[in-house]
């Protein structure tokens, strides 16, 4: 063997023990900051703080944050507004501020569809009278709003699926879920997220009077799609469940009875796992999907848990605590396979929207 490919070899070798890095963006709501965050597998760490906002005496509340299919950007919602949210879009690496739309009340969670490119931001109107409100639809090249698509009431959780046609959101006081065609702009269809109540309602139905309008138990927070795209996974908060969705038969198939106040889930990418934010418990469960178990049941750093993001290889699930008062907010780090909380990074108050940005060697 010559030098030059035993060298080779040796290179490869060295390069498998290396651990991989993670990267990932959390907003600061109370703080008005955006931090980014790197973990080595064993120990994480914030490698930079983002001042966002454009009003220094003005708490503005960056809430949902995403970043772009090819990673080069990265989109933030600021919720509070005169009187309306923006949605900020930021380059990825620099962090470099590029541009800014005005869209409608508290902006809130968004995605972008690799298919269309556009960006589709719930607007979750939490100040405004109990009546139905809007999906935004951005351009992304030239951040500006080329529709708006009424929903429900206070619109929250959303995301799209991977083949990047159908978008899926919850409206809260509504009790329903949306699926939003992004190749027509119109909502194809809606379900009532209950059991009991569950029936398939036209998207007329949806649209209540808001006079006459009562609160459902069941005050959906959060959606998120199966990676074979055939189910989405539903989180009521109020009625401490989670409901899987059958898409091709648009019906509840499955239920998770969870702790008190569930916010958030995410599915593992290799489609093993359900991750639940348990924000009034301040817990975080792990859920085995093809046995419908939950695995664990984990303690938070802090209490009222909010969002989780699993990383690509499946392995580590970053979940978002607020804290109250005047503590800080924290990353909790779990290992999915070890089923054990396994670092911390505290970061500025009320962490709240998390996103994955890359992971690497």
């Amino acid at each position: 063997m010559n030098f030059s490919r035993l060298l080779l070899f040796f290179t490869i070798f060295l390069s498998t023990l290396q651990g991989k890095e993670y990267y990932l963006y959390v907003t600061s709501e109370s703080q008005d900051e955006v931090h980014l965050i790197m973990f080595d597998g064993e120990k994480g760490k914030v490698i930079k703080d983002i001042p966002v906002g454009v009003w220094p005496l003005e708490i503005e509340g960056p809430h949902g944050i995403t970043i772009s299919p090819d990673g080069k950007y990265w989109y933030l919602s600021l919720a509070h507004g005169f009187p309306y949210g923006h949605v900020y879009k930021y380059e990825t690496g620099t962090d470099k501020l590029i541009d800014r739309v005005e869209l409608g009340l508290f902006p809130a969670t968004m995605q972008i569809s690799n298919a269309t490119g556009l960006l589709y931001v719930v607007n979750f109107n939490l100040h405004g009278e109990h009546e139905p409100s809007t999906i935004s639809i951005v351009d992304t090249e030239e951040m500006i709003e080329v529709n708006r698509i009424e929903t429900g009431v206070m619109p929250h959780g959303s995301r799209i699926t991977n083949d990047g046609l159908k978008q899926y959101s919850v409206a809260m006081m509504s009790g329903t879920l949306y699926e939003l065609d992004v190749l027509k702009f119109e909502v194809s269809r809606t379900l009532f997220t209950g059991i009991k109540k569950h029936r398939q309602m036209n998207h007329s139905m949806g649209h209540m009077n808001h006079k006459k309008h009562k609160m459902p138990k069941e005050k959906p927070t959060w959606v998120y799609p199966h990676p074979n795209d055939q189910y989405v996974y539903v989180v009521n908060n109020g009625a401490d469940n989670v409901v899987e969705v059958d898409l091709k038969k648009w019906t509840i198939t499955r239920k998770f009875n969870t702790d008190k106040g569930p916010y958030n889930c995410e599915v593992s990418p290799n489609g093993k796992y359900l991750v639940v934010t348990y924000k009034s418990a301040a817990k975080t469960g792990i859920w085995e999907l093809n046995s419908g178990i939950e695995l664990i049941r984990l303690k938070n750093t802090r209490r009222v848990t909010h969002g989780v993001v699993i990383s690509p290889d499946s392995r580590y699930a970053f979940v978002s605590v607020e804290g109250v008062g005047g503590e800080p907010g924290s990353v909790d780090i779990i290992d999915i396979e070890k089923l054990a909380l396994i670092n911390h990074v505290e970061v500025g108050k009320q962490a709240g929207g998390i996103a994955f940005w890359k992971m690497s060697n």
